[in-house]
């Protein structure tokens, strides 16, 4: 389906700027507003702008944005609203009306249910027989308009993981991605839209589809990119690891390398790792990834369990003692175990955003599994359990990522080169890693005042992807 917002001229230019910075808007729409499951199809916005109106002259509208809602509200006992985020220019003027207008090419039934959907100061729907045409006739009149249209649709369609071991490995990696994103304080609309990679062995992040942008505003040079292989240069050729790196940047200077590693092949694949390496700070933290089962929402404890607790304790002691006040910690765990839960049943419903779950400290959980609250119901008296049912008190996604954004948890005076040592063995041990580098020159107190802005003003992105994969096998 496609939502309609017609703004007039005046008030479009009012907020151009406004919508430039932001990239989202919140807009009220009528109660009687039918969106009910007839009206299928991705969840369109077309923002378009009306010239005042001169008798005895049609109509004068152009498209001037495109977003997609990404959910519904309430205003008042009356309105509802829809969110449109993320929301995003043409950057090239799309008439709709008048000879060279959009709308004479659309059979007249679909024009007629167009123009009832688009009163002026209103928020109307139209059905996905409507969009379709559209879509086709932009995308034959406007080809600069279809990677646009692509990366938005991909949002709108977000992908739904079945139970296979690349669908699995996948829903991790897009979890790993997400909370990196939030972590560095970049939206997650940078790396959201995907699309199936060829290869099921290849990286999460080799099926994303780059967000486009102006390109007299990239001022990247794709060699920066390169250099972020640097010591896994190795990976770049051969069939047993699959390495795939974006890199972001925002319009204070920071930057962010995002590296999706894959040992490949994906059914002997052990599970994935994320880390998350903040240069200015020397200091990284690292969590492993266990799926609790969707009916119990817990796992049994064993002994290969056990022996990546010893592993990951073997990790924390790459920190070094604080010398200094920024380097303090709230405690000595910079490595976490995330037992994240997937619900079942999600093909009409996908998992948007991060998935739900326990974050875990590594000696919390050494406390856990010798308190009577983990014993399991085997006949093994050993036996333990982790859960919902087991676990009372845990770090939910928002606070451990506070903890990790504001700086209070994680190593201090680690190198990157531990960092690409421990990736290196992570993925010779068959892990897939997700492993967020950020730099920037910004002080300590400029990285607590960022990290406190909660306000609705949002900085500009830009990203740029360089890619490397081997042959096929």
């Amino acid at each position: 389906m496609a939502f309609i917002v017609t703004l007039s001229s005046d008030e479009l230019d009012a907020n151009q700027d406004k919508f430039r910075i932001e990239q989202r808007l919140t807009k009220s729409r009528p109660k009687s507003l039918n969106i009910d499951a007839s009206l299928d199809g991705p969840p369109v916005v077309l923002l378009i702008g009306e010239a005042p109106s001169q008798p005895g002259h049609d109509r004068s509208r152009w498209l001037a944005w495109i977003g997609i809602v990404a959910r519904h509200g309430t205003v008042g006992a009356v309105d509802k609203s829809i969110t449109i985020d993320p929301l995003r220019e043409c950057m090239e003027t799309i008439p709709l009306d008048g000879p060279d207008g959009i709308l004479n090419r659309l059979p007249p039934p679909l024009r007629q249910e167009f123009e009832r959907a688009s009163l002026l100061g209103t928020v109307g729907a139209c059905s996905d027989a409507v969009w379709r045409a559209l879509e086709a006739l932009l995308r034959a009149a406007w080809p600069a308009l279809g990677p646009l249209l692509d990366w938005l649709i991909a949002q709108a369609d977000p992908p739904v993981f079945g139970n296979g071991p690349a669908d699995r490995s996948w829903q991790e990696q897009r979890d790993a991605t997400g909370s990196l994103l939030r972590i560095a304080d970049f939206p997650l609309s940078a790396l959201a839209a995907w699309q199936r990679p060829l290869s099921e062995d290849a990286p999460y992040t080799a099926g994303l589809i780059p967000q486009p942008v102006e390109h007299s505003l990239i001022d990247y040079d794709v060699r920066v990119a390169g250099e972020a292989f640097g010591m896994f240069s190795e990976w770049q050729q051969g069939n047993t690891v699959r390495c795939d790196i974006h890199v972001l940047h925002d319009a204070s200077g920071r930057r962010l390398e995002v590296v999706n590693v894959n040992a490949t092949p994906v059914e002997s694949r052990l599970g994935t790792d994320m880390l998350y390496y903040h240069e200015p700070t020397k200091s990284f933290v690292f969590v492993q990834y266990k799926r609790l089962d969707p009916e119990t929402r817990s796992i049994y404890v064993d002994k290969r369990l056990r022996s990546q607790l010893d592993r990951l304790e073997e990790t924390a002691r790459l920190s070094s003692p604080p010398t200094q006040p920024s380097e303090w910690r709230l405690g000595s765990d910079p490595c976490f175990v995330k037992l994240a839960y997937w619900p079942q049943n999600t093909d009409r419903h996908p998992v948007q955003g991060l998935a739900s779950g326990m974050y875990l400290p590594v000696s919390y959980i050494r406390l856990l599994l010798e308190d009577d609250c983990t014993r399991g119901k085997r006949t093994d008296s050993t036996a333990r359990v982790l859960g919902y049912d087991q676990v009372e008190r845990h770090l939910t996604g928002t606070q451990f990522i506070d903890l990790v954004k504001h700086g209070l948890t994680g190593t201090v005076g680690t190198t990157r080169e531990q960092l690409y040592a421990l990736v290196k063995q992570r993925v010779s041990t068959g892990h897939s890693v997700v492993v967020a580098t950020e730099s920037s020159e910004e002080s300590v107190r400029a990285r607590q005042t960022r990290t406190r802005d909660r306000g609705a003003k949002r900085r500009t992105y830009l990203h740029r992807t360089y890619k490397q994969d081997p042959p096929s096998r």
